[in-house]
């Protein structure tokens, strides 16, 4: 068995909903029950991706398992985890946006990656961030706005902002594996990776999604169904989650 760590960048707003709301919006997305974290379920992952692979030469059904028609036959012999949201991109004052995080998830990626005997496990431990103040690579950060104070404004949230050498190895490392050979994406990650309690990003998690309005048009009218409006929440382009891939022997008889 071999166990894999993936990545998930959206390029755009990425819905991986519930199917209904019971709330103002009436499409929202996944979120984990005890700490409302948004999340994209390991079978979305897994579906997406055994029909990205249906028109190569490769046995599909041998590796994610048969159709539904002949479920029980035997198990895939690969799987996926829950993505877990790792960086939240927020409006920044300055530098455009922010890939923002807290300790809580940082220590549960790493917890995650020892589970597993992780073979490049991050270094050092996660750094600790007052209240009301954020965490920032660089002395010179994107994200100060102007004037030369050292403050970072998310949304309309307005933060003391730090440079933190123990944010360096985690930026260092997550930007490596995330943006793999691009070495302009790798610094540009490093200069908006911004680390906040545990609190604000709770908050940040509320208002950072986006609410789209949806229509349904009338195929033989082309106007707009009757009653056919709906809000949807998405997650917005940038956001970066993290998955586990488990891979072992294939279990189908030729």
């Amino acid at each position: 068995m071999k166990t894999k760590l993936l990545f998930i960048h959206t390029l755009s707003p990425l819905h991986a909903g519930t199917g209904q709301g019971v709330g103002v919006i009436d499409q929202p997305i996944s979120r984990e029950k005890a700490t409302n974290i948004p999340y994209l379920p390991g079978s979305s992952i897994k579906g997406v991706l055994r029909d990205a692979c249906s028109e190569l030469t490769c046995n599909v059904d041998a590796i994610f398992g048969p159709d539904t028609e002949n479920a029980a036959a035997y198990a895939g012999s690969v799987n996926f985890s829950d993505a877990r949201l790792l960086m939240l991109p927020v409006r920044s004052l300055s530098g455009i946006f922010a890939w923002v995080t807290c300790p809580f998830i940082l220590q549960r990626f790493k917890r995650d990656l020892q589970d597993i005997a992780f073979s490049s496990n991050p270094p050092g431990g996660v750094p600790d961030v007052k209240p009301n103040c954020c965490l920032v690579c660089k002395e010179a950060s994107v994200l100060y706005i102007s004037g030369g104070s050292k403050k970072v404004v998310l949304e309309d949230m307005k933060l003391s902002g730090s440079a933190s050498d123990d944010l360096i190895p985690w930026s260092t490392w997550l930007s490596k594996k995330i943006f793999t050979d691009d070495a302009y994406w790798q610094e540009f990650f490093k200069d908006r990776l911004c680390l906040v309690p545990d609190d604000v990003f709770s908050f940040l998690l509320e208002i950072g999604t986006e609410i789209t309005a949806r229509i349904r048009i009338d195929d033989d009218t082309k106007t707009v169904v009757q009653g056919a409006l709906w809000y949807e929440e998405s997650l917005p382009a940038e956001t970066i989650l993290s998955s586990l891939v488990v891979a072992s022997n294939i279990k189908a008889t030729p």
